[in-house]
C-alpha cells in the first residue's frame, strides 16, 4: 500500500537484451561518468589543457576507479564475502551495488597519475579540473542505490520517507511492512549537487590551482558524508576510537576532512607563480606556444617587475638603456659586436687589424669579460 507524501520504491531495476541484463544501477554509474567527462572536458579546455588528454586520462582513471571502489567496499563490508555465510563469487558482481567512493577516488587518481606522466601533465592541475565533475558523477550515481533499494537510513516519519519493498533482501528483519526510511541516497545526491555549484562559484572567483580545488572538494564531501553515514543502518565495519563506536566510513570521512583542510591551507599559503599555474610538467610544455611555461613565466615577471640580474639587482625587460644594470651590460659588449650605434659605422675586422692599439684593446676587453 502506497504511503502518502513518501518516496516510492522503484518499480523498475533494468532491462534485458537477449541473455544480457542492463541494470539500472550500472546505468546510473555510466550516466555519472558521462556527465563528469563532459564537465571536466569543458573545464580542462578553459585551463589551457590539451583537448585529447581528457580521453587518455579516462581510459586509465575510470577502470582503476571502478576496481578501487569495489575493493574498498568489499574490505569495508566484508561479511557478505568473507563471513560465515559469505560468498566470494559476489565480489565481481558490481551490478548488485557496492562501490566505495574513497577506493574509487584513490585508484582513479592512480590511473590519472599514469596518464599524466605519459602526457607530461601535472596531476594537481588535472585534479582541479576534474573535482566538480567527480562530485557530479557521485550525485548521479547515488540514484543507483534507490533502484537497488539499498543503503537507506533509519526509520523515519518524515513526509519524504523512503518506501522499501518488504520482500527486498535489504529490508530490515525487525521492521514492520510499510515502514519508511531516511532516503540517504537523496540526501547525498542533493548535498553533492550543492557542492558542484559551490566549487564552480569559488573556482570562478579565486582561480584555484595546484590541487586546491580538489582538496576543497574532499573537505566538502566528507563534511556531508559524516552525518549522512551516521543515518544509515546497512551492515558495516564498526570501529571504536576513544570509547566512541562508529561506522568505518564515518571515521574515514572525519580523517579525510581534517587532512583536506590542512592541505588546502598549506597550498593556499604557498606563493603562486606562472609555472605553478601551468598544466604541464617542467620541460613538457609545447615550445613556442601560449602554454609554454617559460613564456608564461617571462610574461608574469615583466608584469610584476620582479626579475633580477645575476647580482640580484632588479632588471628591466625593456630597452638596454632603461636601467643602470641593463646599460652597464650593454656597455660591456665590444663595439664590433654591437653593429652601428648613433648612426656611426661599426669597426670592421680590417680596420681593427690596421689599428694595433684598437685590436689589442679589444683582446684585453674580451679577456676581462
Amino acid at each position: 500500500m502506497a504511503v502518502p507524501a513518501s518516496i516510492p520504491s522503484p518499480g523498475w531495476s533494468g532491462f534485458s537484451i537477449g541473455p544480457l541484463t542492463i541494470h539500472a544501477y550500472a546505468l546510473c554509474i555510466l550516466l555519472g561518468i558521462v556527465a563528469a567527462l563532459w564537465l571536466t572536458s569543458r573545464r580542462w579546455k578553459a585551463r589551457g589543457g590539451p583537448d585529447e588528454f581528457i580521453w587518455d586520462a579516462a581510459i586509465w582513471a575510470i577502470p582503476f576507479g571502478i576496481i578501487g571502489g569495489r575493493l574498498y567496499h568489499v574490505f569495508s563490508s566484508p561479511d557478505a564475502y568473507f563471513g560465515p555465510n559469505g560468498d566470494l563469487a559476489l565480489i565481481p558482481q558490481i551490478w548488485r551495488g557496492g562501490l566505495g567512493i574513497w577506493g574509487a577516488v584513490a585508484f582513479g587518481l592512480l590511473g590519472a597519475w599514469i596518464a599524466c606522466r605519459r602526457a607530461g601533465i601535472k596531476l594537481p592541475a588535472f585534479m582541479d579540473a576534474a573535482a566538480p565533475g567527480v562530485l557530479l558523477a557521485q550525485a548521479i550515481g547515488r540514484w543507483g542505490n534507490w533502484f537497488n533499494q539499498e543503503l537507506f537510513g533509519a526509520p523515519t516519519t518524515l513526509p519524504w520517507g523512503l518506501q522499501v519493498d518488504a520482500d527486498s533482501p535489504n529490508f530490515p528483519a525487525d521492521a514492520a511492512p510499510g515502514t519508511l526510511f531516511h532516503p540517504t541516497f537523496l540526501y547525498e545526491s542533493l548535498w553533492n549537487l550543492a557542492g558542484v555549484a559551490l566549487l564552480l562559484l569559488l573556482d570562478k572567483r579565486f582561480k584555484f590551482r595546484r590541487g586546491m580545488l580538489f582538496w576543497l572538494y574532499v573537505a566538502f564531501y566528507t563534511l556531508g558524508r559524516i552525518w549522512i553515514e551516521m543515518l544509515r543502518i546497512d551492515d558495516a565495519e564498526m570501529i571504536t576510537i576513544l570509547g566512541i563506536t562508529q561506522r568505518l566510513n564515518v571515521w574515514t570521512s572525519l580523517l579525510l576532512l581534517v587532512v583536506a583542510v590542512v592541505i588546502f591551507i598549506v597550498l593556499a599559503r604557498q606563493p603562486r607563480t606562472a609555472e605553478t599555474d601551468s598544466v604541464y610538467l617542467p620541460g613538457r610544455a609545447p615550445t613556442g606556444g601560449a602554454d609554454s611555461v617559460e613564456a608564461a613565466a617571462e610574461t608574469a615577471e615583466v608584469r610584476q617587475d620582479a626579475s633580477t640580474d645575476d647580482d640580484g639587482v632588479p632588471a628591466s625587460r625593456g630597452d638596454a638603456g632603461s636601467s643602470p644594470a641593463a646599460g652597464e651590460k650593454a656597455a660591456e659588449v665590444p663595439a664590433a659586436e654591437l653593429g652601428s650605434e648613433g648612426g656611426q659605422p661599426a669597426a670592421t675586422d680590417a680596420q681593427n687589424s690596421s689599428n694595433p692599439s684598437s685590436a689589442e684593446g679589444a683582446e684585453n676587453k674580451r679577456t676581462r669579460d
